[in-house]
């Protein structure tokens, strides 16, 4: 089957440059972007019942700029002070950057991974002697809590907030030929929204391997799989399938 039409479940980028762009110009595709999961905010009551002291700790660990908004929001609902004291170990420069919107930007205080959670992680092994707070949304990257137990640094996982399903109730059917998903939540939504869904020739994309795991244990096939080696990006990964396929197509 020929790949005309593109789901992907998140929202539309903003930037005109972005790779969907050149991938729709390059294979005639038209692509849609629709969000399958929103973030919903654990408020200040709801927190308080974890018994979880923030200004016990010490440092904070900040994988997104979810995880950034979300703790200096629940600081602002619970009427707390962070003190200038405090440091934060964030998970990429994006993130760091994202972080001086809340606070005055000092390096004696923020530090930065180069990019993965693991890379972070020789950063935070630096500082074992930290307290850390961890704020995570209710699906926490299986790896984060098993990397800081094997450091056997002291840390408390916190949820700030929680990933829920979109309602995609205006959406009759999924009839696009290509779904692309990100996270377990997006499986999640997928079959909450559609519950009759049957994949048949629908080719399903997942990046990362929680999210290809969401799919295979859902019962559906996983079609193509984000990072490879050879395609480190969804979009790149898209593309080797498409011109695989082109191939394939020549050849019959």
């Amino acid at each position: 089957m020929k790949i005309k039409t593109i789901l992907v479940s998140q929202p539309e980028p903003t930037d005109d440059k972005n790779p969907y762009v050149d991938l729709s110009k390059k294979f005639s595709l038209k692509i849609d972007f629709r969000p399958f999961i929103k973030i919903e905010a654990v408020n200040g009551q709801d927190f308080r019942q974890e018994r979880i002291n923030i200004l016990e700790h010490s440092a904070i660990v900040l994988t997104s700029r979810n995880s950034v908004d979300h703790f200096f929001r629940m600081c602002k609902e619970l009427r707390l002070t962070v003190p200038e004291s405090m440091k934060y170990f964030c998970v990429s420069e994006s993130v760091a950057y994202y972080v001086q919107k809340y606070i005055v930007y000092r390096k004696r205080k923020v530090f930065i991974g180069k990019q993965s959670f693991s890379d972070l992680m020789d950063v935070i092994k630096k500082h074992k002697d930290e307290k850390y707070l961890v704020p995570c949304s209710d699906i926490q990257k299986q790896e984060i809590p098993v990397l800081l137990d094997k450091a056997a640094v002291k840390y408390t996982n916190a949820v700030f907030y929680k990933t829920v399903a979109s309602d995609l109730s205006d959406m009759k059917a999924l009839t696009h030929d290509m779904l692309v998903f990100f996270s377990p939540g997006g499986i999640e939504s997928l079959r909450k929204n559609f519950p009759k869904f049957k994949q048949n020739g629908t080719v399903m994309a997942a990046f990362g391997p929680t999210t290809a795991k969401a799919v295979k244990d859902a019962g559906f096939r996983l079609d193509i799989e984000a990072p490879m080696p050879e395609a480190p990006s969804m979009t790149g990964a898209i593309e080797l399938y498409l011109k695989k396929a082109a191939k394939e197509a020549k050849k019959k």
